[in-house]
């Protein structure tokens, strides 16, 4: 089976080595990678895994030339990096269109690490730029681990957002927002918004997980496993637990991303 995995994180060696600790340490998780590329690699080549999306944040303004060239430098068929701009830069809107012209397929977006909420007005403009480009806007959604469970990106507001920019190609994370399905089921199940099931199954469980799954559209569900936090194997195994059927199995482990990416 073919697998691209839409949600990974992985650091410049000498970053990883001070970074990864310090984040298993904020949020009180244990890693199953030590967030190099070489190890990601590595575990793709184990697990059979064709290309990932390499997910970065921008925690503040002065960040983005460093991650974009560090994008540049990993970019290849395995390896689809998304940069990340962060909503306080002035130059927000010009750093959007540096993505664009690096080539690269995608931003990452976290309200809690950039301190924003997903549908205030003042994203408005970042998010109709990176429609504009047709980029890949992949965001956290949900509460998180390392903060007070406060509403920064619940389902509602995605949906607000949605409905204001239905061109905008909006990737959700951790089955839609992350501890927060109740209001997944109310307001985003169902409807035609990318879902990747990263770092989900272990606190909803493969019962609800699996109800999840078979009520949204299959075309918009997207396998990812949140590594280094979450496990790329543990994830998959749980995923094929689910019984999903093979169209569906693999139109969220391969064929959505794929068409996500353009790739040939």
């Amino acid at each position: 089976m073919r697998i691209i995995d839409f949600h990974t994180h992985a650091f410049p060696d000498d970053l990883a080595e001070q970074t990864v600790p310090k984040l298993c340490a904020f949020a009180g998780v244990e890693a199953s990678l030590d967030g190099k590329v070489r190890s990601l690699i590595g575990e793709m080549d184990r697990l059979g895994v064709e290309a990932s999306v390499v997910l970065n944040i921008a925690t503040r303004p002065a960040q983005f030339e460093t991650i974009l060239r560090w994008c540049r430098a990993i970019a290849s068929k395995r390896l689809h990096p998304f940069a990340s701009v962060h909503p306080d830069d002035p130059r927000a809107l010009e750093r959007i269109d540096q993505v664009r012209a690096a080539g690269l397929k995608g931003i990452k977006l976290h309200p809690y690490y950039q301190g924003f909420v997903f549908n205030e007005r003042r994203m408005l403009a970042l998010y109709e730029r990176v429609a504009r480009h047709g980029l890949i806007l992949l965001a956290h959604t949900g509460f998180d681990l390392g903060y007070p469970f406060e509403r920064v990106a619940d389902a509602a507001m995605i949906m607000d957002v949605v409905q204001t920019l239905p061109g905008l190609k909006l990737v959700t994370t951790h089955l839609g927002g992350w501890r927060d399905w109740d209001c997944v089921e109310k307001h985003l199940l169902g409807r035609p918004v990318y879902m990747g099931i990263s770092y989900s199954f272990p606190f909803i469980g493969l019962e609800r997980a699996r109800r999840f799954l078979l009520a949204h559209p299959p075309e918009y569900i997207l396998f990812g496993s949140d590594s280094p936090w979450g496990s790329a194997e543990t994830t998959l195994r749980d995923l094929m637990a689910l019984e999903l059927g093979e169209e569906l199995t693999r139109r969220i482990c391969y064929d959505n991303a794929a068409r996500l990416l353009e790739l040939s």
